[in-house]
């Protein structure tokens, strides 16, 4: 009878082996599956100006980050005095990289032609502005600094 224990015994443990073995994948298997579940069109931590260091959720930095960026620029055309002959409502869209290391450059800016006449120097004073603002962060994706692109609507309104 005890025989008939330990050989059943012996014969489950043998058999049990199988269950504690972990399949093996390749890295490249492991590599392609980890690529694909990346959100490639958003990142884990905005760029950050340095009103915004002190925020730590994703939600509200990106609200900081694009309200600083909003706030800055109309200052910056609001200093400028800007005097319109006729009223004037347009919505620009100033496209612009944030590099890894948290530099800003633009794009972009895509802007009526009425505007662009009205305001000959508004698309170099905006860059201007743009290339001045300094990051203390760039954005960050699993803890890598990426390269980040925005598009942001400036709208202009004279009266």
């Amino acid at each position: 009878m005890k025989h008939a224990i330990f050989s059943l015994f012996l014969l489950v443990l043998a058999s049990s082996c199988q269950f504690f073995e972990t399949e093996k994948i390749s890295t490249e298997t492991f590599y392609e599956e980890e690529i694909k579940a990346i959100d490639w069109k958003d990142v884990d931590q905005y760029p950050v100006f340095a009103e915004c260091s002190d925020f730590s959720e994703k939600k509200a930095l990106r609200s900081c980050f694009e309200s600083t960026l909003s706030n800055n620029l109309y200052q910056s055309i609001q200093t400028r005095n800007i005097v319109a002959s006729q009223p004037l409502l347009d919505t620009l869209m100033l496209e612009f990289l944030v590099s890894e290391n948290a530099t800003l450059s633009v794009v972009n800016i895509k802007m009526d032609s009425l505007t662009r006449k009205q305001f000959p120097r508004l698309e170099n004073w905006l860059v201007q502005h743009i290339d001045s603002l300094a990051l203390v962060a760039p954005a960050y994706k699993r803890g890598i600094p990426v390269k980040t692109h925005f598009t942001l609507p400036v709208v202009l309104q004279t009266h």
